[in-house]
Order: structure tokens, then C-alpha cells, then sequence
């Protein structure tokens, strides 16, 4: 039907029949609302019964509560070896954001297609879910694995789920591509990344007497004063890797909270800050760092005051950085069945880190660009998703020789 409220056509999707095109696919995956808080037990199990009526055998793992899942997929012999394809099915909210239609109703204009998760990255998924029946038809000498994984877009934990689950299965595959959206160019490094909270315990007191308190506003601003001098460190000294933009690890601070009213010294401040390493720097090493120099240069005249003031520091979540080798025989398949002359690097972090460092070779390769990944309108256009599918086909051609 026609949309209302923006030019273009909403995208219907058939019933499940035995072929769907890709943007069919994806129309039934984005109306699934998996925003990364939400359970994604729905989305899965409309995957579990599109793998069923293809006579595909997969494997579910789940995370603690039970409401979301992963599925480990696998088309020809069910054996390890082969190459994965990977995606998650998780995305960012659409709360605050100027959509001009139903963000969980994909919508065509001028050869984009338009919805949440479009681009990040439900479009390969689709892409690699349409292929299921003619990858089943052509009886594969090496297998195709599919990983479709939760919470990606926060912690990452589906993809650490699944690892333990091919672990214990051991059913890994040689290679894997994972199809976050870089316009179908090869990418074989990105940036790790490590996300801190930091909480400083002050002593509550009135303004107008701050010496017989401890401001925890005040000492946390001296640890941001701190990770600002790294980053400018980091900046001028390095160490640089030229393959990254910016080429150096970096140093933000996203959020922070503390006090109450003005004349109340605030008792407790938190921020929530993160460093992107390129490859060589260690991201623990940095938070011990930071721990060392609070220990040395703030808590002292904190605790002078209150034994009981200090900071509290909370890995929150991390994922390695992926550096897979130009010379490497995975980046010869990618570079020559997409004809990219070349490979690159991103500084944005996906679970390719994490299967790296399982001892899984790994790539980066999808459709839709990064720029369009977590913003109002959404959108992939069509070409990608039919450079996509001819990727596969072209893997498929490969693995059936």
C-alpha cells in the first residue's frame, strides 16, 4: 500500500513460500522489533521454520534468561570446516528519532529500501536466508554455516554464546565473513574496544563548608582531565597504524551523571567512557593505567577526608580488535568474488574480533554502508542487496567444486 506519511512503497512480504527474493526476506525481518532489549524469540523462530522447510539442521543457544537466541545453522555436511556467514539480528532503538514511517515496515523509494535494521545488518541476513533453498540445491562439497546471533549492537554476548556452543559441538568452520554493511568491499581489520564505567565516591556535605566534604563531580572531573590527556597522547605519540581513521587508539567519554542541587556536595558522580585500540595496544593494560594514576594522583586527598571516598571501575563490555593477514587465502576468495582490486580497515568493532581470537581466520564483507547504520530513515539500497546475492552465489560456485 501506499505510505502516508514519506514517497515510496511499503514492502509486503509473501507468506513463507519455498523461494523469497532478498527484499522480501528482509521486509519480514525488520518487522520483527529486536531492538537489542528486546527478546528476539520471534524473529528466531520464524528463521527455525524457514531452515525446517529446507531440511536444514541448526543448532539454538540461548543467553541466561532464556528470551533470546543465536542459531548456528549449517548447509551441506554437517561437519567442521567450511565457510560461515554471519550477521546479527539485534539493532539500535528508533526512541528519539524523526522517522518518516514505520520504522519496522520496510519501504521502497528511488532503489532504497527503508527500515530500522536495514542496513545493520538485517539486510545480509535476508540476503543469506534467501539463499538458503538454491544452496541447499546445489549439494555443497564444503559446507555453508550461517550464524545469526543477538546483542551485538551492546555486551556481544550472543556471539560468545554461539562460540561455546561450536565449541562444544565441534562443528567450527575453516572461515568466516561477517557481513556488516561496508558497501561489498573486503575489510580485514578493525579496532578493538573496551567500555568503562567509572564511579567516584565522594562525601555529602553543604556547599558552603567543601573542605569537611569530598566532591565526587570534582574527582571525576580530574579523571576525565586525565583520559583527555591520553587522548592527546595518543594523538601525538602513537603508536599509529596508517590503515585506521583515525590511524591511533582513542579515548571517549560518552556519558555522566552526579549531584542533586547546587548547595549539596555531591556524594557520587559515574561516567561511561570507552578506548578504540588499534591492533598492538591493550585496552587492559589502558584501564589499569587510569586505575594506577587515580590511585596515585586523586584518592589520596579523597580518603584524607573520608577512608571511604574513592573510584570503582567496571569493565562493562569489550571485544578484541580483527586483523586478518592481506596475504591470507580467505582475503584472496573475498577480494575475488566481489572484484575489490584491494582490502580495508574500519575503526567501528563487530564480532569478527571475537571469532578471530577463537582461532576462526575472519573478514568483514556486506551489503549497505556504515553511514546509514543507527539513523532515522534507515536505509540499503536494492543494488547491494543484488551484489550480495551474487556473492554467495559466486561462494557457492566455489564450495561446490
Amino acid at each position: 500500500m501506499e505510505s502516508k506519511d514519506a514517497p515510496g512503497t511499503t514492502v509486503t512480504a509473501p507468506a513463507t513460500t519455498e523461494r523469497m527474493t532478498t527484499a522480501a526476506m528482509l521486509a519480514r525481518l525488520v518487522a520483527f522489533d529486536t531492538t537489542s532489549r528486546n527478546p528476539n524469540l520471534a524473529l528466531i523462530g520464524f528463521v527455525r521454520e524457514w531452515l525446517d522447510r529446507h531440511g536444514v539442521a541448526y543448532r539454538v543457544s540461548t543467553d541466561p534468561s532464556g528470551t533470546k537466541a543465536n542459531i548456528h545453522a549449517i548447509i551441506g555436511q554437517q561437519v567442521a570446516g567450511g565457510i560461515a556467514l554471519s550477521g546479527h539480528v539485534d539493532t539500535v532503538p528508533v526512541d528519539g528519532q524523526a522517522w518518516s514511517a514505520d520504522p519496522f515496515t520496510l519501504r521502497a523509494a528511488e532503489g532504497r529500501l527503508y527500515a530500522r535494521g536495514a542496513a545493520d545488518m538485517k539486510g545480509f541476513v535476508a540476503a543469506c536466508l534467501a539463499a538458503v533453498p538454491a544452496l541447499v540445491a546445489r549439494r555443497l562439497a564444503r559446507p555453508i554455516h550461517l550464524f545469526i546471533t543477538h546483542d551485538e549492537e551492546t555486551d556481544m554476548a550472543g556471539a560468545r554464546e554461539l562460540l561455546a556452543d561450536i565449541a562444544a559441538s565441534g562443528l567450527r568452520p575453516e572461515m568466516c565473513i561477517v557481513g556488516e554493511p561496508s558497501l561489498m568491499q573486503p575489510i580485514l581489520g578493525h579496532k578493538g574496544r573496551l567500555a568503562l564505567r567509572v564511579v567516584a565516591r565522594g562525601k555529602p556535605g553543604h556547599s558552603s563548608e567543601p573542605a569537611r566534604g569530598v566532591n565526587a563531580i570534582g574527582a571525576a572531573a580530574e579523571a576525565i582531565g586525565f583520559l583527555n590527556a591520553e587522548a592527546r597522547r595518543f594523538a601525538a605519540s602513537g603508536p599509529f597504524d596508517a590503515n585506521f581513521d583515525p590511524p591511533h587508539t582513542t579515548v571517549h567519554v560518552g556519558t555522566i551523571q552526579g549531584g542533586s542541587i547546587l548547595n549539596i556536595i555531591p556524594e557520587r558522580c559515574a561516567f561511561v567512557m570507552e578506548w578504540r585500540t588499534i591492533p598492538g595496544d591493550d585496552f587492559f593494560a589502558e584501564v589499569e593505567r587510569l586505575r594506577a594514576h587515580l590511585a596515585a594522583a586523586v584518592e589520596p586527598a579523597m580518603r584524607a577526608v573520608d577512608p571511604g571516598c574513592g573510584f570503582t571501575l567496571e569493565v562493562m563490555n569489550w571485544i578484541p580488535g580483527l586483523r586478518l593477514p592481506a596475504e591470507h587465502g580467505l582475503a584472496d576468495l573475498v577480494k575475488q568474488l566481489t572484484g575489490a582490486n584491494a582490502a580495508g580497515y574500519v575503526s567501528y568493532g563487530t564480532e569478527g574480533g571475537l571469532f578471530e581470537q577463537a582461532g576462526i581466520p575472519t573478514i568483514v564483507c556486506g551489503p549497505g554502508a556504515i553511514a546509514q547504520a543507527h539513523q532515522p530513515d534507515e536505509w540499503i539500497a536494492q543494488e547491494q542487496l543484488d551484489a550480495c546475492d551474487a556473492f554467495i552465489r559466486r561462494l557457492a560456485d566455489r564450495l561446490a567444486g
